[in-house]
């Protein structure tokens, strides 16, 4: 078992965090982004949720290691928000008239709810069901991967299933046919 790091509390020892890692982990999230902006933005949001959350954040690995493990999830679920945008503006496109001028609106409306209903998970379970849902993961592999039991896998995605249906419950009809569209292609 892995011995717990210490997270920075005060903000010299962050910021000496900040400047060793800022620029590796942008080029790491660049590597899934292909945007270097986009990437900053990720590194940026990673560090600020890592300031505001250093009292109660639990790192059994390094802190570089935890921070490399934060940008790479929330560079995954910006794809993800970013793919399910793309997927639903083509699917309006579509299926809607032309002159129908709430299309936009709908697109944005649900961009935000999945991306406040993923905000609304918490850490571990955003991590998990991250690491499940997006990298494809088996229980089994992110059970041994953080350290935990299969069982608390379990429940973790479980609890994650259960917070994403409350928060998108007036878009699971539209989420569920575009699922459906991804099966039969």
């Amino acid at each position: 078992m892995s011995q717990k790091e210490s997270v920075p509390g005060n903000e010299a020892a962050f910021e000496a965090v900040f400047r060793q890692h800022y620029g590796v982990l942008c080029n790491y999230a660049c590597t899934y982004l292909r945007d270097h902006d986009e990437a900053e933005e990720i590194v940026q949001s990673v560090f600020l949720a890592f300031w505001e959350k250093r009292h109660s954040l639990d790192v059994h690995t390094s802190v570089k290691a935890y921070l490399f493990s934060m940008v790479r999830n929330a560079s995954l679920n910006h794809l993800t928000r970013k793919k399910m945008q793309e997927k639903y503006a083509q699917e309006k496109l579509l299926t809607t008239n032309p002159a129908d001028s709430t299309q936009p609106l709908e697109s944005d409306e649900l961009s935000k709810r999945i991306a406040a209903a993923l905000q609304k998970l918490p850490e571990q379970c955003r991590v998990i069901f991250t690491m499940s849902r997006f990298e494809e993961l088996k229980y089994a592999e992110i059970a041994a991967e953080l350290n935990l039991s299969v069982k608390t896998v379990e429940n973790q995605i479980g609890k994650a299933l259960k917070i994403m249906r409350e928060q998108l419950r007036d878009y699971l009809p539209i989420l569920f046919l575009l699922m459906l569209d991804n099966l039969i292609r």
